[in-house]
């Protein structure tokens, strides 16, 4: 059973989020996430280990670490604030 884990930031920041539709595709893409974890693209460099998927215009960024079987969700942020 997948293991899935949310970092403070990230449901405060899903909480803050005043814009209604913007909110349920967000919680669309965390539920494909949760589906298919490899669905987003893998990140290289300095956040090698790391996947995004794009909710125009943020990222959803998340770790999927298949050894241990889990899911964490770390951060949403604005693609030009990368």
């Amino acid at each position: 059973m997948l293991i899935i884990d949310y970092k403070k930031d990230f449901l405060r920041k899903i909480g803050k989020i005043k814009n209604q539709t913007f909110k349920e595709r967000v919680v669309k893409q965390v539920e494909r996430i949760i589906e298919n974890p490899e669905v987003g693209k893998p990140m290289r460099y300095s956040r090698k280990g790391t996947r995004e998927v794009y909710v125009q215009p943020y990222r959803l960024s998340y770790a999927y670490l298949k050894a241990e079987n889990k899911l964490l969700f770390l951060e949403i942020y604005h693609k030009d604030l990368q």
